[in-house]
C-alpha cells in the first residue's frame, strides 16, 4: 500500500466494527444483546415453521403477533400490562442468580404475597385507603420474601437443592391457595368459582392517567432500577456477585455467605410477592385460582433471556407481555388455540439455554481475526 492510501485511511479513520480495541472492550455487550437476539429468532422461524405444517401462513403469524402487542394503542397497554408482574417475577430469579443461585419458584412467591396482601387489606376493612393499600405492599413482599427465604435457608443450611426446593414449593403454596380459598377465606357468595371476598373498590390500584395501564408498571419499573443500582452499585451486590464467582474465596476474604443467601432470597421473594398483591389491588380484586396464570414460569424465561441483568429485564418483559397479549389475536384471527403462544414461549426457552454455550466462542468479538 502506498505512503497516499494509508494516509487517506488514517485521515477516514477506522471503522468501529473491524477496530479490534473496540471489539475487545464492547465485544460482551454486543455478545449479550447479539446472541439472545439470534435465539429468538430462531425461536420465530421455528415456530412459524411449526404453523406452516399445519396449513398456515408464518407471515400472517408474524403479523398477527405484532399487531396483537404493538400494532394499536390498546394493544400496548394490554402489553404493558402484563409486563408488570413479569417484570417482578423475572427478578425473583435474577436476584439468586448474582449467587449463583437457581431459584425458579416466583410462581408460588407471587401467590402467597397475593394471599397475605389480600388477608392484610380483609383485616383493614374501614381504614384509609391507603393505610389499606400500603398494609398490602408489606405483607406481600413479607410473605413472598419468606417463602423464597425458605429455598434459601435449605440449601444454605440443609444442602437441599434450590432450583427443586423453590419449584416443588410453588404446587404447596398453590395447595395453600385452594385449601384457603376454597375454605376459611372463601365468599359464600362465590358458586362457581372460588374467590375470597373483595377488597374493596376504595382499596385498588388505578391506572396511570390516560392510560388503561395500572400503577402496577410503576412498581415494577422502580424495582427493576433498584435492583440494578444495589447489585452494580453497592457493596453488598458487590459482595454477593463475590460469592456467586466463588464461595471459598468469599468465606476466606471474610463474608457473611449465609446472610447475603437470606437477603439476597427475601429480596428476590419479595419481588415476586408484590407481583401478586399488584395482580390483587389492580387486577383482580380479590383472590382466586386466576392467580395462577404462569407469570412465575414466565418470569423465568424472561430473567434467562435477559442474562439475568435487572435493566434488560425490563424491554424482554414488553417483549414476552406482548408475546403473551397477543394469543387472543392469533385465536381469533388464524384459528390457534390461544395457549399457541405457551408452545412459543416454550421453543425460545430451549434455544435461549442450547445458546448459552456460545458465550465466549465467537471469535470475532473478542477482536480476534
Amino acid at each position: 500500500m502506498t505512503t497516499d492510501a494509508v494516509e487517506s485511511v488514517d485521515a477516514a479513520g477506522v471503522v468501529p466494527a473491524a477496530d479490534v480495541g473496540f471489539l475487545q472492550r464492547y465485544g460482551a455487550t454486543i455478545e449479550y444483546i447479539l446472541i439472545p437476539g439470534a435465539a429468538l429468532v430462531g425461536a420465530l422461524a421455528v415456530f412459524g415453521a411449526f404453523i406452516a405444517i399445519y396449513g398456515k401462513n408464518p407471515l400472517d403469524l408474524y403479523f398477527y403477533m405484532y399487531y396483537g402487542a404493538f400494532g394499536t394503542w390498546f394493544s400496548w397497554q394490554n402489553t404493558l400490562t402484563r409486563a408488570a408482574p413479569l417484570i417482578l417475577t423475572a427478578l425473583c430469579t435474577a436476584l439468586p442468580a448474582q449467587l449463583g443461585m437457581v431459584i425458579i419458584g416466583g410462581e408460588g412467591a407471587l401467590l402467597i404475597g397475593a394471599l397475605t396482601a389480600t388477608s392484610a387489606a380483609l383485616a383493614l376493612q374501614g381504614a384509609a385507603p391507603i393505610v389499606v393499600q400500603v398494609a398490602m405492599v408489606i405483607a406481600g413482599v413479607i410473605g413472598g420474601g419468606l417463602w423464597i427465604t425458605l429455598s434459601g435457608a435449605l440449601r444454605q443450611y440443609r444442602g437441599v437443592n434450590e432450583t427443586i426446593s423453590s419449584l416443588l414449593l410453588v404446587y404447596i403454596a398453590l395447595a395453600i391457595l385452594n385449601h384457603l380459598v376454597e375454605g376459611p377465606m372463601r365468599d359464600p357468595a362465590s358458586l362457581n368459582k372460588p374467590s375470597t371476598r373483595e377488597i374493596g373498590a376504595a382499596n385498588m390500584i388505578g391506572s396511570i392517567p390516560g392510560t388503561e395501564v395500572h400503577w402496577g408498571l410503576v412498581f415494577g419499573l422502580v424495582a427493576a432500577v433498584a435492583a440494578y443500582v444495589l447489585i452494580y452499585h453497592t457493596t453488598f451486590g458487590f459482595a454477593a456477585r463475590v460469592a456467586g464467582g466463588n464461595i471459598r474465596a468469599a468465606k476466606i476474604v471474610g463474608l457473611s455467605v449465609s446472610k447475603l443467601i437470606l437477603t439476597v432470597c427475601f429480596l428476590a421473594g419479595g419481588c415476586a410477592g408484590l407481583a401478586g398483591m399488584i395482580e390483587v389491588a389492580a387486577v383482580q380484586g380479590r383472590t382466586n385460582a386466576n392467580l395462577a396464570a404462569g407469570y412465575g414460569f414466565t418470569g423465568i424465561l424472561v430473567a434467562f433471556l435477559a442474562r439475568q441483568n435487572p435493566l434488560a429485564i425490563i424491554p424482554v418483559a414488553i417483549l414476552l407481555g406482548g408475546i403473551s397479549a397477543s394469543g387472543g389475536l392469533l385465536q381469533r384471527r388464524l384459528g390457534l388455540p390461544d395457549a399457541s403462544v405457551l408452545v412459543l414461549q416454550g421453543i425460545i426457552f430451549v434455544f435461549v439455554l442450547a445458546s448459552d454455550a456460545l458465550y465466549g466462542r465467537i471469535g470475532f468479538l473478542k477482536g480476534k481475526s
